[in-house]
């Protein structure tokens, strides 16, 4: 089943449950129903009015559901994620696992991730583009644990070009669109986040990324191959004139998350893939596959096929 995600950003709402429904009320007369979920049906609940208020039961049973929640701050971007505590059988097994990962895994599954990354970021221009095309030659350039940090050679490159004649930074505080790139990334790590909890692994046990303040290391590895999505997506907003982040805008990047993708032979939504994808590095780790299933969506369907 495709797990829903909820935004509340326009109204506050006090959120309670009742007969394991999710019950959004008028903050201003908590006799008025506005909407009745089905708990069960729920991925990602993102809260972004600052007036919305919660129950004690209805946030724990939507982690009981195994959904993420995603609470954003006064600039509108998410500002934490709480996330359900595994349940998963194997999950005592499985933090073993990752801690005693070998480093030539850790560097193997680090070059795909980085190719992967690379080839999707091509895929965002046309076929016969001389960008494309040193992009893919870049990609082939990458060695195992990337010890000459390709990927940051093909982020000059990529971003660079990336809205062609405009004169564009990434940089998180930027100017626009760097406010759409930051909203679609962080509802992307928050949905990788509750994929790898669910797997039974720890996202604070990282691939790449370590650092000891950081608790969702390894949703940061997995996400780098998944951010050429938002970013076409952001790229298509702005050139249609789009700066602020508005409920439209904001509706397309969370529609992000149901889009069409493709996870080695199996077609569906992103937010399975991801579950199909943490499989995948879990069966990695114990040593019975060597190649990391990476979902590639509608937008970079021909990201591994070279020009």
């Amino acid at each position: 089943m495709i797990k829903r995600t909820i935004e509340i950003s326009q109204e506050p709402a006090h959120l309670t449950v009742r007969n394991e429904q999710l019950l959004l009320l008028a903050k201003d007369d908590e006799r008025t129903l506005r909407a009745s979920i089905p708990c069960e049906d729920i991925g990602v609940l993102l809260v972004e009015h600052t007036g919305t208020t919660y129950s004690h039961a209805a946030l724990e049973r939507l982690l009981h559901h195994g959904a993420a929640v995603v609470i954003c701050g006064r600039d509108h971007l998410p500002a934490g994620v709480l996330l359900p505590v595994a349940e998963h059988t194997e999950v005592v097994p499985r933090i073993h696992l990752q801690m005693n990962v070998s480093k030539p895994v850790r560097k193997q599954l680090w070059k795909q991730i980085v190719q992967a990354k690379i080839r999707a970021q091509a895929a965002n221009f046309a076929h016969g583009s001389p960008v494309r095309s040193r992009l893919l030659a870049l990609a082939r350039d990458v060695r195992s644990g990337d010890p000459t940090n390709v990927e940051a050679q093909a982020a000059r490159l990529y971003w660079q070009t990336w809205l062609e004649d405009a004169d564009f930074r990434r940089t998180p505080d930027g100017a626009a669109p760097n406010n759409l790139l930051n909203y679609g990334y962080a509802v992307l790590r928050a949905a990788v986040a509750r994929a790898i909890v669910a797997g039974g692994l720890i996202p604070a046990l990282g691939i790449e990324h370590r650092n000891r303040s950081n608790a969702f290391c390894l949703a940061d590895d997995l996400v780098e191959p998944l951010r050429p999505l938002v970013d076409e997506r952001v790229r298509e907003l702005h050139l249609d004139g789009y700066t602020a982040l508005i409920p439209p805008v904001k509706t397309a990047l969370l529609e992000l998350l149901v889009a069409d993708v493709r996870t080695g032979d199996v077609a569906g939504p992103l937010m399975v893939a991801l579950h199909r994808m943490v499989a995948s590095l879990v069966r990695c780790y114990e040593g019975q596959e060597t190649q990391l299933l990476i979902p590639v969506g509608a937008l970079l369907g021909t990201a591994f096929h070279e020009d």
